[in-house]
C-alpha cells in the first residue's frame, strides 16, 4: 500500500506484493499439511477434520494468491484506475473530471483501543455508480489531501474527516485514553482462574479417584494466576500517546490502576524507528522511540508500514529530531 505524490498526481495503492503473498500462502500450506495424517486414519471424525482443514487451507491460499492489486492515479483532470491479479493482465479505467458529482471520505476503524483508522475516498459518478479508492496511507495529511482533490474536481461541501493523527491538530493522539479495569471484573477473572485450576482435582474426588501430581500442581498455579490477575491486570491496558509540539506524553497504568505519564523530548531520543508487530506489514506496524537512557517506548498499533512512517515523520518534525537519529 502506498500513497505518493508526483508533481500534481496523487497515487493510492492497495495489495500485497507477490513475495508477501507467497510467504503467507506457504505458511497456510504448511499448517494445512499438518492435517494430512488424518486422511489415513480409521477414525471418521479425524478424517472429516483433516478434509475440512485441507479445504479451508486451499481456499485461503486461493484467496491470497488471486486477490487483485489496485492503483489509483488522481490527476487534476481524471482518475486512472488500474487493477491486476498476480497472474492476469492489467485492467485500466479512466474516470473523467466531469463524470464526478460527489466526494465523501470514509473512515474505517480497524481495531478497538487503537488509532488505526483507514480513510477511503468515495466518488459518486453522474451515472449513480460509486467508486471507493484504496486507503490514504499518509494519515497525517488526510485533510490536506481531501481538500486538494475536492478543489481539483470542483466538488463542493466535502466534510472534513475526524482524524486523531492529522498533522493540523495541535495534539495528535495514538490509542485511546487508558482506564483501569473495575474491581468487580478483576475479581471475576481471578475467581475463574482459581475455578479452572480446581476442576480436574474436584472431578477426580467426585469420581472417587486419587488426584494425580498434575491435578495437585494445578491448584497453586491457579492461585498464582489469580494473584497475577489481581496485581497486574491493568498493565495490559496499553498506552495512550499525546504528540505535541516539542514533546510526546505517554500515559500508562500501574498495576494498582493509578495513571503514570512519561514525557519524551527531542534531546532525550537516541533513535526513532518503525517496527512490525505480527505477521502483516499492512496492519501491524508501530513507531518505536529509544531514549539515550536505553528505555524504549512502543506506540499503539498504527497500521501499515507507510502509515507508521507518516506518523513517525510527524513525530520527528515536532520533536526536532536530527537526521542522525531518524531511522524511519
Amino acid at each position: 500500500m502506498d500513497d505518493a505524490t508526483t508533481n500534481s498526481d496523487i497515487r493510492l495503492r492497495e495489495g500485497s506484493s507477490i513475495a508477501q503473498r507467497l510467504v503467507i500462502a506457504g505458511f497456510a500450506a504448511i499448517v494445512s499439511l499438518c492435517f494430512t495424517p488424518g486422511l489415513f486414519a480409521h477414525d471418521v471424525l479425524e478424517l472429516i477434520i483433516s478434509v475440512l482443514a485441507l479445504l479451508l487451507g486451499a481456499a485461503f491460499i486461493g484467496a491470497v494468491m488471486l486477490a487483485p492489486a489496485v492503483v489509483w492515479i488522481i490527476t487534476p483532470n481524471e482518475i486512472l484506475i488500474g487493477r491486476q491479479r498476480p497472474f492476469g493482465r492489467l485492467r485500466t479505467r479512466i474516470v473523467a473530471k466531469d463524470e464526478i458529482s460527489q466526494l465523501q471520505v470514509q473512515g474505517q476503524v480497524q481495531a478497538r483501543k487503537a488509532s488505526t483508522t483507514r480513510f477511503h475516498l468515495a466518488f459518486t459518478l453522474v451515472s449513480g455508480e460509486r467508486l471507493t479508492s484504496p486507503p490514504i496511507s499518509d494519515v497525517t495529511h488526510v485533510r490536506d489531501t481531501v481538500a486538494r482533490i475536492a478543489a481539483q474536481f470542483g466538488v463542493p461541501n466535502v466534510e472534513a474527516p475526524v482524524n486523531p493523527l492529522d498533522a493540523a491538530n495541535p495534539e495528535m493522539h495514538l490509542g485511546e485514553p487508558v482506564e483501569p479495569f473495575s474491581s468487580r471484573d478483576i475479581r471475576i477473572v481471578a475467581l475463574i482462574a482459581v475455578g479452572l485450576s480446581a476442576v480436574p482435582y474436584a472431578y477426580k474426588l467426585w469420581r472417587g479417584l486419587s488426584p494425580g501430581p498434575v491435578d495437585m500442581l494445578l491448584l497453586p498455579i491457579g492461585a498464582v494466576a489469580a494473584f497475577a490477575v489481581h496485581r497486574y491486570a491493568n498493565l495490559v491496558t496499553g498506552a495512550f500517546w499525546i504528540i505535541r509540539q516539542g514533546d510526546v506524553r505517554v500515559e500508562r497504568l500501574s498495576g494498582d490502576g493509578s495513571l503514570r505519564a512519561d514525557h519524551i523530548e527531542g534531546h532525550d531520543v537516541e533513535a526513532i524507528t518503525v517496527e512490525r508487530r505480527g505477521r502483516s506489514e499492512d496492519e501491524h506496524c508501530i513507531v518505536v522511540i529509544r531514549l539515550r537512557s536505553g528505555q524504549r517506548f512502543r506506540s499503539p498499533r498504527i497500521g501499515s508500514r507507510q502509515e507508521a512512517r507518516a506518523v513517525g515523520t510527524e513525530i520527528v518534525r515536532r520533536l526536532r529530531i536530527g537526521p542522525e537519529n531518524n531511522r524511519i
